[in-house]
């Protein structure tokens, strides 16, 4: 019998001392799964698990019969990908074609099983909302682990019943767009809220609806991601982002920044910049990357150029 010492991190995880004599010289058996005292043999558990790892299979077979466990659990499936699927090949296990009879009862299965999924309004609403998360993944670009966030930001909403009497496609919205703050993706809640053609007013108001609710701690975006991403859009050199960002350094110090917008003071900075470095660009071009207003632009402009001291080398 092959026995693991209790000094091992696997024993580690079960009792620490024998309940019969107080001994702690403890062995855990793998293969029954028992912590036994290895001074009286007191068989303290027996429901032991294994935190092993799988043995080495060497052929498809084998490695069929030492799996232990399926896909892993994710919250952009309303059961958690936990459920089973019939599949849609009507042939039986020898790949004979199965009768008439056979697949019309195959069918009714699957049918059924189809609907006992989502047999409950909260399975419902929430497999049609993860399918719009989905769908707005694939429009956005969006990383993987922002939509996990969402998901699990809407099922909290659901347990909080923050979606009943509201639109389905606007707490999906603002799920989306609170995920991506707290994930650190810069993505305006305009640019989620027109992939789904609801206005940003009603986005706005779910979104505070969530923040408020919930008591989720959202963090502030950062203007200087800002500035790379309209660089970025607009093809600026390295120099303009390098000269936007130290204008930002220089507001953020002299407490100008305070009380106003990310977006519009990473616009003004950038506006500035390309003054400076004769990459022009115009006003309305970098306010609709901004997607701030051109009067925003201006006015942050107005406030950055009268306390900040330029020195230009020629």
């Amino acid at each position: 019998m092959l026995c693991i010492p209790l000094s091992s991190p696997v024993a580690q995880q079960s009792k620490s001392s024998c309940t019969e004599c107080g001994s702690n010289i403890l062995l855990r058996d793998p293969i029954t799964g028992e912590l036994i005292c290895q001074k009286c043999g007191l068989v303290i558990s027996s429901n032991e698990l294994s935190y092993e790892p799988e043995w080495r299979a060497f052929d498809a077979i084998e490695n069929e019969n030492r799996q232990r466990t399926g896909a892993p659990l994710t919250y952009t499936i309303h059961d958690k990908g936990l459920s089973t699927n019939i599949g849609w090949r009507n042939r039986d296990a020898a790949g004979r074609e199965l009768s008439e009879e056979t697949r019309a009862r195959l069918y009714r299965l699957r049918k059924w099983h189809r609907r006992s999924k989502v047999s409950d309004n909260r399975n419902r609403n929430l497999s049609i909302a993860l399918a719009e998360m989905s769908n707005i993944q694939s429009k956005l670009n969006l990383p993987r682990n922002v939509i996990e966030t969402g998901s699990v930001n809407y099922r909290r909403a659901i347990n909080s019943n923050l979606v009943r009497g509201r639109t389905i496609q606007g707490m999906v919205v603002a799920c989306v767009y609170m995920a991506c703050r707290q994930c650190g993706v810069l993505r305006s809640l305009e640019e989620v809220a027109d992939v789904v053609n609801i206005s940003k007013k009603n986005a706005s108001r779910y979104y505070r609806l969530l923040v408020k609710e919930l008591d989720h701690k959202v963090p502030q975006v950062d203007p200087y991601d800002f500035i790379s991403k309209i660089v970025n859009k607009l093809r600026l050199n390295g120099d303009t982002e390098r000269v936007a960002k130290n204008i930002l350094y220089q507001a953020n110090l002299m407490k100008l920044t305070g009380g106003r917008g990310p977006a519009g003071i990473a616009a003004a900075c950038v506006y500035i910049s390309t003054r400076i470095t004769c990459d022009l660009r115009t006003q309305s071009d970098i306010a609709r990357e901004a997607q701030v207003t051109e009067v925003t632009i201006r006015n942050r402009y107005k406030e950055i150029i009268e306390r900040i001291q330029f020195n230009i080398s020629i």
